[in-house]
């Protein structure tokens, strides 16, 4: 999973180059200069809406020491931005852009009106769940910003300075919620109120803000930060802790689906449509689903038939399965009991991976990355893991975020899945590869589609069966899962994939109860009950966000297999790859029309 901070919504994919490189007359570069002109105004809206997000991809930053404002008054001038934009847009003459140009204007426009579908439901009022909201990602502002010098120290610092403001506003806008019957389902709140209250500490230095300056406690900075955690930013969690569970719980939703809120269905198109870029109805993607599970679910017993499971010759159908899986959860073999073991396999196996990158890509990140453990404070309530995005300029590199809470649900047979997600090639290859574009503007290079990030990344998963020592088992290709176990956390993570399609829309559109959306993936996967409980939680708070991956994924694996039959023997593995990432995330459907021109290219 991308963990991303922008509040301006996910930003399309644009390409640009300066007037003076664009082929062509005068009139040409006029209006692909007005369309510059226009791209520098989104990029300005996104900045205001997020500074720590967006600042990375800002040439001359103006909000270093800023926080996002999310007052009601100026969530509106924004959109209010938005509207002006879109209407300027609609003025763009695409028979006057070459052909790199009209993508851009395609993609900015598919943008803007993405985000201004969802303007009418005001998400601003919901900002908070169980893995989002200031009380989540705030206390690791560390991670997010540059800290090398003095200056960039101070610069943290001013924005420490606006925790107290940042949360104050964040209450405004969810008791217009209330007012309005805006509300998410208590059940996400509930670990909110807890990640809340464990940053009122009562010695500074043991606060999660105070981290830059801990090995630095003489200096006189230090000193002030101390004072602003104790005499601003623990006071102000203590305050929204209280509102989260005295004011806000009791006016949340005991229903679990978003269709069941104030906002009824349409709501939930809107989010289908925003993670997806596909027009998918909540049914359709509910039998896509279906029959990806049943698919997924006979693979399973083909692995399985590979493994030492002493019961696997006793037992069959839907027997096996249970018993298999109670298996792989219960026998101590496959779990760690420290939890910097499971750091170190993930490290060891990212470097294995590493190596076999040149097979797969002509084209390879220069931004590092590493592996780190999730924030104890928002472990209990997180997903397995995550990826925190880096970045060259601030010399900051990509983290792969790993779970160590509760090591008995951590098992060791979902490692090479997720090295090969969230690090390499998935996530930190993709999002690298994007921020390193040349004569590319920002918003190509910060692009956060869904479908695309996340498919690509469960596809990354797919390409562990292609590289790595033993890649043929018994006349079928194994690669990095030579371990039938670790073959068998793949299809559990594509399962895991699967489900969600089936579970999001049970949740949000067929009115499945929590307990049956758990209830359902436990019966189809090997999934540990607290990772179960936890990802169910992520779909009643994030609603749609889980469908991407997937639906991602197909589409990938689609164009691919229509490459390799069109052009047979003279398809290049690299070449496919290096020609999908070389734009940054595109929308599906501009994905697709990309890919198929390639490919008649090609021959």
């Amino acid at each position: 999973m991308l963990h991303r901070l922008l509040g301006c919504a996910s930003v399309a994919v644009i390409a640009s180059v300066s007037v003076a490189q664009m082929p062509g007359g005068g009139q040409e570069d006029g209006e692909s200069a007005r369309l510059l002109e226009l791209m520098d105004g989104l990029l300005d809206i996104a900045y205001e809406a997020d500074p720590v997000s967006v600042e990375p991809y800002i040439d001359e930053p103006t909000r270093s020491g800023e926080l996002a404002d999310v007052s009601p008054r100026s969530v509106e001038r924004r959109y209010n931005r938005l509207r002006r934009l879109r209407a300027e847009l609609r003025t763009v003459n695409p028979e006057r852009l070459e052909e790199s140009r009209r993508l851009d204007l395609e993609l900015t426009v598919y943008m803007v009106d993405r985000r201004l579908d969802l303007e009418r439901f005001e998400p601003e009022q919901m900002p908070v769940g169980s893995i989002n909201g200031p009380q989540y990602w705030l206390p690791q502002l560390a991670d997010f910003v540059p800290l090398i010098t003095e200056a960039e120290r101070g610069l943290y610092l001013d924005r420490l300075k606006m925790v107290e403001r940042h949360l104050a506003q964040h209450t405004e806008q969810m008791r217009r919620g209330i007012l309005a019957g805006r509300t998410p389902p208590k059940v996400v709140i509930r670990p909110a109120i807890a990640q809340a209250r464990s940053q009122v500490v009562e010695d500074p230095t043991a606060s999660s803000f105070y981290r830059p300056f801990a090995d630095r406690p003489d200096d006189p900075m230090a000193a002030m930060a101390r004072a602003v955690i104790r005499e601003g930013i623990v006071p102000a969690y203590e305050r929204f802790a209280e509102f989260l569970e005295t004011e806000y719980l009791p006016a949340c939703r005991d229903t679990f689906g978003i269709s069941e809120s104030v906002d009824g269905p349409p709501v939930y198109d809107a989010r289908i449509r925003e993670h997806t870029t596909l027009a998918l109805t909540a049914d359709g993607v509910h039998e896509i689903g279906l029959a990806e599970v049943a698919r997924i679910r006979a693979e399973m017993f083909e692995v399985i038939a590979r493994t030492d499971f002493p019961l696997k010759n006793s037992l069959e159908g839907d027997e096996l399965f249970t018993a298999f899986v109670e298996y792989l959860r219960t026998d101590p073999r496959f779990y760690f009991t420290e939890a910097e073991d499971l750091l170190d396999a993930y490290r060891v196996l990212s470097k294995k991976i590493d190596a076999e990158l040149p097979e797969l890509f002509g084209v390879l990140p220069r931004l590092p990355y590493g592996v780190r453990e999730i924030p104890l404070f928002a472990a209990r309530f997180s997903p397995t893991a995550y990826y925190y995005p880096g970045s060259l300029r601030d010399g900051r590199a990509g983290y792969f975020m790993a779970n160590t809470y509760a090591l008995d649900q951590r098992p060791k047979y979902d490692i090479v899945a997720l090295t090969l997600h969230e690090a390499v090639p998935g996530h930190h290859f993709q999002i690298a590869l994007a921020e390193e574009l040349e004569d590319a503007h920002p918003l190509r290079r910060m692009a956060g589609f869904t479908a695309f990030v996340e498919g690509w990344a469960l596809y990354a998963e797919r390409l562990g069966l292609e590289v790595g020592e033993d890649r043929v088992d018994d006349g079928v290709e194994r690669g990095l899962y030579a371990d039938p176990y670790d073959d068998f956390g793949r299809l559990n993570y594509e399962m895991w994939r699967a489900m969600r399609l089936v579970v999001d829309t049970g949740i949000h559109s067929k009115g499945w109860s929590r307990q049956r959306a758990i209830d359902f993936m436990l019966a189809n996967s090997a999934n540990t009950e607290v990772d179960t409980a936890n990802e169910v939680d992520r779909y009643i708070g994030w609603p749609g966000q889980a469908l991407g991956y997937k639906l991602g994924e197909l589409k990938i694996r689609e164009l691919r297999a229509f490459a390799e039959d069109e052009l047979g023997d003279a398809f290049d593995i690299r070449a496919f790859h290096d020609e999908l990432l070389s734009d940054g995330a595109l929308p599906l459907p501009v994905l697709e029309s990309k890919m198929r021109r390639w490919v008649e290219a090609q021959q």
